[in-house]
């Protein structure tokens, strides 16, 4: 009787056994294969969208991010990301602005050298990636670098090749800043017209640029229009009303009209070397003094933007102002080409253009321990500048402890500088360090050439455009 009840309760048993297996490889779901349904099994990550693209799948995405990653359990939102796919066995570019995201595919240099996958990151609190309520206090360079690591730990089981950081400007700094403080997750950084503002008071490297950028004729052309626009000023901010007034903008953050023009006046000659060639001289008036009214206002707007300084053309970029105003700084320089007494408020300060429900407290600290980093610790780094970029007087510099790392000016460039621009022999070793952190072979990496042909569609060459005095 006891065996035959033994062997009752070991049929139970086997048959509960091979239950429980049968039900736990029917659970059991085979894992997606395509890259879509691969994003999406991510944690937090969902889907806004997918454009096609020939020769690519272009995903648009938000992922669910901590408002505060040292307290993550304070709240999230969700930042805006989007994923250029081009095949997982492929080399990553992990590109940012530093500003919003277009959801417009286009590939960054990297990733057309290296042929490879781009994944664009929104920076936070820009819009759409702004926490609800907005705690400006956690808009830094460590809780933005952190957010660019967290999207990195997600997607390397995705994308499992080697990943490079790149960015232009703010996104150039911003890459910088995500590999001083997480070293570990790129494999290299290609960082375009990086401004480094270590010491934020101490601005005289601007002036000295100013004194001998282009040519004398071109300086005296772009000089003598800003301060005729300043001896015009009360007939020009006639025009400015009107203008401000038909547009429907306001002048609320900044303090007043006059305030903004002047802004927009003195931002003229900076924003023409940013953003022109030494050959669009000839577009500047040849003769401020006898120019009319019309041509004075039709250069400066078009080179300064007179929508630059109004609520409403602040109000983008107001992420960018808090952060210059706490942590990456502001440059000023002056005017020598002008009298003292047509100029009122001169370089104004961040401070200005935020509006004052948001509290700033600049901290000195944050660029020098950055600027410390790079000199001592950067590898497979790479600066490009060019020649003629007000930003790139004061630059990213490397010390004795870089490793394998490079700074580069591009001849006659201004802030659309980029390897393509470089002199023969920079542009070669440039392209094959590319191709080498890319974790490509050794063949590829000896030709230094891009691997994949330049598409004018899909590929930015030209300088991202921003009102001038943001990077």
């Amino acid at each position: 009787m006891r065996k035959a009840l033994r062997w009752l309760l070991a049929l139970t048993v086997l048959i509960g056994t091979l239950s429980t297996a049968a039900g736990a490889a029917t659970a059991a779901e085979p894992e997606p294969t395509d890259i879509k349904d691969r994003l999406l099994s991510i944690p937090g990550m969902s889907l806004v969208q997918e454009k096609p693209y020939p020769g690519y799948r272009y995903f648009v995405l938000n992922y669910t991010q901590p408002v505060d990653h040292r307290h993550p359990d304070r709240g999230t939102f969700q930042q805006r990301i989007t994923v250029l796919h081009k095949d997982v066995t492929r080399p990553t570019v992990f590109y940012t602005s530093g500003y919003n995201v277009s959801t417009t595919p286009s590939r960054r240099e990297p990733t057309q050298i290296v042929d490879g996958n781009q994944v664009s990151l929104e920076y936070r609190f820009f819009t759409p990636s702004r926490p609800a309520p907005a705690d400006w206090s956690k808009l830094d360079i460590w809780q933005a670098a952190s957010d660019q690591h967290r999207v990195y730990e997600a997607l390397k089981p995705v994308y499992s090749a080697n990943w490079l950081a790149t960015g232009g400007s703010k996104g150039g700094m911003t890459a910088t800043y995500y590999e001083r403080f997480y070293p570990r997750d790129m494999d290299g950084v290609v960082a375009y017209v990086a401004p480094n503002d270590v010491v934020n008071k101490e601005d005289s490297a601007y002036d000295r640029f100013f004194e001998r950028v282009g040519t004398q004729e071109c300086r005296d052309r772009l000089n003598a229009v800003q301060r005729e626009a300043l001896v015009r000023r009360a007939r020009l901010e006639k025009k400015y009303a009107a203008y401000a007034a038909e547009k429907g903008y306001t002048f609320d953050t900044i303090g007043g009209l006059d305030k903004a023009y002047e802004a927009v006046v003195l931002d003229y000659v900076w924003g023409f070397w940013q953003y022109s060639l030494l050959k669009d001289c000839d577009t500047v008036p040849a003769d401020a003094t006898t120019a009319t009214d019309d041509e004075i206002w039709a250069s400066v707007d078009t080179i300064s933007g007179f929508s630059a300084y109004t609520d409403q053309g602040l109000e983008t970029y107001t992420p960018y102002y808090y952060q210059a105003g706490t942590q990456l700084g502001a440059p000023t320089i002056h005017f020598p080409h002008i009298e003292r007494k047509l100029i009122r408020y001169g370089y104004q300060p961040p401070r200005n253009f935020v509006p004052r429900s948001i509290p700033m407290r600049f901290r000195p600290h944050a660029m020098r321990d950055v600027d410390t980093w790079v000199r001592h610790h950067a590898d497979h780094m790479l600066f490009v500048y060019g020649q003629n970029d007000p930003w790139g007087s004061e630059r990213f510099r490397l010390g004795a402890g870089a490793r394998d790392s490079y700074v580069f000016t591009a001849p006659g460039m201004n802030h659309g500088a980029n390897v393509a621009g470089l002199t023969p022999d920079q542009k070669a070793l440039a392209t094959a360090r590319v191709l080498d952190w890319a974790g490509l072979s050794p063949s590829t990496v000896s030709r230094a050439k891009p691997l994949a042909p330049y598409d004018a569609k899909l590929d930015v060459r030209d300088a991202e455009r921003e009102p001038a005095l943001r990077p």
